[in-house]
Parts: C-alpha cells; structure tokens; sequence
C-alpha cells in the first residue's frame, strides 16, 4: 500500500501531516507530568556549537581574503586611489544594501551570516577570480600576449564563469553550513545579493581608482563610468548572482542537501548568461545607453516583479503558520492580521512606537516570524525534527514572554480607529 501523500490547502503550502501535530495526552497523564521524573531530567541539554566553530573558522577565512585584497590595492594602486576608489564604491554599495534590507524586511537573515556574505563577496570571491585572472595572463604572456580577440573572451566567457562560480560558492556555503536560516528562494536572493554587493564593492575600487590614474584625475571619463557602473546598474551583480541563489532556496525547501549542490550548477547557468550578456555589451554594443533602455532595464524590472511576488508568498506562508499557532491557543485569532500582514505590521509598529513600545513590538513580530518559517520546517519535514522543534520551543517561550510585557505595558494604551483613539478603561 502506497503512502498517501501530504495534503496542500489552496495556497500550495503543505498542510500539517499526522506526523507534525502531537495528539493530547489525557488529563491523568498531563497531572502526572507537571514535574519531570527525576531533576536529572529538567537539566538542560548542553548547546550544540557546530555552528559557532564553523562561523568562526568562516570569518578567519573570509577575513584573511580582505586582507589579501586590501593589500593587492595598496600595492596596485597606492593609498591615495584605493581611498578614493573605496569612498566612490561606497554609494552603489549603499544602494545595494538598501535594496537588500527592503527585500529582507518580512523574515530578516541574521546579521552575522549578512557579515560573511559580503566579506566572501568582497574578499573570497576576488581572490579567486584574481588567481584564475592572474593565470590567464600568464599563459596568454607566453602565447605572445593578449589581443582583441582574447580580451572580447576573458570579458564575455572567462569572466561570467569565473566570477558567478565564485560569488555562488559563498551561497553555497551559507546553505550546506548554515541551513536552518536558508527557508526559500526569498533568502537566497538576500544571501546571492549581499555577496554580489561585496564583489562589486572590490571590483569598484578598482575600475574607480584605475580610471582616475589612467586619466590622471577626475574628468568626463571618471564621471561617465562612476554613472555607469555607480548608479545605473549598481545592481548588475546582483542580478546575475541572484540567479544562483534562486535556484539554491528552491532546493532549501527540501530535505536533501545533494540538490542544492545539483542546483547550485544549474542556477549557474542563467546567472553566467546574464553576466555574459551585460559584459558582452559593454564590449561591442556602440550604443550602451540605448541597448541599457531596451534589455537591461526591462530585465531588472521583472527581476523586481518576482521579487514582490516570492514575498508575497512569504506573507501567505507566515499567516498560514500562525494560523495554526492561533488554533492551538497561542494566539488569538484576531492578532494574525496585524502580525503577519504588511499593514497591519505598520500599524501595530506605528501605535506600539506612539506609546513607548516600538522595540519590543519590533522584537515580537520578529520572532512570531521566525516562529512561522519554524513551523514550515517541521511541517515540510526538509530540516532535523529535533532541533526545529527545540527551536520551536524556544521561539514559543520567548513569544509568551513578549507577549506578557506588551500587555502589560500598553494595557492602558488607546485604541486608534479611523475615528481616532479610544482611550482604554
């Protein structure tokens, strides 16, 4: 006899199999139960710090990768243009970040892999095409040297390949290492981003500061490509490198770690595409701006559609959650709506802020978010039951005591409606 498999509700999101939910146990039981069966028992279990240790030889590696990067500057261009290079870089990667918290506002990822993705960006990823670079040069030096030919496929084949490879094995890792806070395509569009974010930093200080030495100064060829490359595709990297991540949070909604490699391969290919594509251009289209008008900007206008509409799907899960949460009594079912809708978030921020309570009603909605996406892991079955369902505790304990405090600390607070506030007896 065949398994009957998981149900889905109308909005494509498992339901909770039998496995998922646990069956009341009766009252005699649950009275005897009120005190563990020895204090042995009620010892906490020590926290595992796999993670912590992997993080920490991460950030030694990432970090020494910046190092190597920063000193290639200084020796390639000198102080003086890796400063001024480093300070012109930083407005598109203001853009960049900007873009990135907007797309990360439903669930944000935490801010210490954000950290490793832009240093593997910033430093790992330009360590590695530096090297592959550096090895073509030599082997074309030994040729008789590059000519136009070499350089059109360096640019439009060597790059693309090279580069997205590179950036992607940052997704990669932050999704084999670091997989419980890898939920979907949403986070590897943030991860891929942050990572491109970085990697276009670097390769900006170096277009920046090459450009001003070569032309001994700021002038019309310093501004036209700090236009370029600063303001009008300040995402470009972005865009390809979010191919890749795509494809890998496809594979972080299942349990096997092997398909996120297989498509982490697969993601590659619209990502080098891409790449090639923009680079291609740049190296025979006589018109840039107008081939920017008719390819470019309608590519990064349905990048954008698909981004609202993978949050989208983020809302519905997050309120689906909880409300299953709200039929077991953790909430009350009229709450869902301001806690897990864009609107009602804004509102509930705006009156909890107005009354001394941002922060806290912040932090809530934060971790009921975290609670919902927990919830989907160990609904899906695609992460360790035990340890999404120690989260889940965890999360849920937390929760009641947020909960408790914003109670209490607003119980007098009015209620706004559209009529204005209705003060609280």
């Amino acid at each position: 006899m065949t398994a009957t498999p998981p149900a889905s509700d109308p909005t494509g999101f498992p339901a909770p199999t039998t496995r998922a939910l646990a069956p009341e146990a009766p009252a005699e039981v649950q009275a005897a139960t009120l005190q563990p069966a020895h204090p042995q028992l009620a010892r906490p279990a020590p926290h595992r710090s796999t993670l912590l240790v992997v993080g920490i030889i991460g950030f030694i590696v990432v970090g020494i990768a910046v190092l190597l990067v920063v000193v290639y500057f200084l020796s390639f261009l000198g102080p003086g243009l890796t400063f001024i290079g480093g300070i012109l870089a930083l407005i598109p990667l203001t853009i960049v970040l900007f873009g990135v918290r907007w797309i990360d506002r439903w669930e944000p990822e935490p801010f210490g892999i954000l950290l490793f993705a832009f240093f593997w960006g910033a430093g790992a990823s330009i360590v590695l095409a530096l090297t592959v670079d550096t090895a073509a040069q030599i082997a074309l030096a030994s040729r008789g040297g590059p000519n136009n030919a070499t350089e059109v496929l360096q640019a439009v084949v060597q790059a693309p390949i090279v580069e997205e490879t590179a950036k992607g094995l940052g997704v990669l890792l932050i999704f084999l290492v670091a997989r419980r806070y890898f939920d979907g395509p949403v986070d590897g569009i943030v991860y891929a981003a942050t990572v491109a974010g970085g990697f276009a930093f670097s390769e900006n200080v170096q277009y920046f500061g090459i450009q001003i030495a070569q032309e001994g100064g700021f002038d019309g060829s310093v501004a036209e490509i700090f236009f370029i490359r600063g303001l009008l595709s300040p995402f470009a990297h972005v865009m390809f490198t979010s191919m890749t991540g795509i494809f890998i949070g496809i594979a972080a909604r299942q349990s096997n770690r092997i398909l996120g490699v297989g498509l982490f391969f697969v993601g590659l290919i619209p990502a080098i595409l891409l790449h090639a594509l923009w680079n291609g251009a740049l190296s025979i289209v006589y018109d840039f701006y107008g081939y920017y008008a008719l390819v470019q900007v309608p590519l990064f206008a349905i990048a954008v559609v698909g981004v609202v509409l993978l949050r989208r799907r983020e809302v519905t899960l997050t309120q689906m959650r909880l409300g299953e949460y709200a039929a077991a009594g953790w909430f009350n079912a009229a709450e869902i709506q301001s806690l897990a809708t864009p609107v009602g978030r804004r509102r509930s921020l705006a009156w909890a802020k107005a009354n001394g309570q941002g922060r806290l009603m912040r932090n809530y909605i934060r971790d009921v978010t975290r609670l919902a996406f927990t919830r989907n892991r160990i609904v899906t079955q695609r992460d360790n039951r035990a340890t999404s369902q120690a989260d889940e505790a965890a999360l849920l304990g937390t929760i009641t005591a947020e909960r408790s405090q914003l109670a209490a600390a607003l119980a007098h607070a009015p209620v706004v409606t559209a009529a204005g506030p209705v003060p609280t007896v």
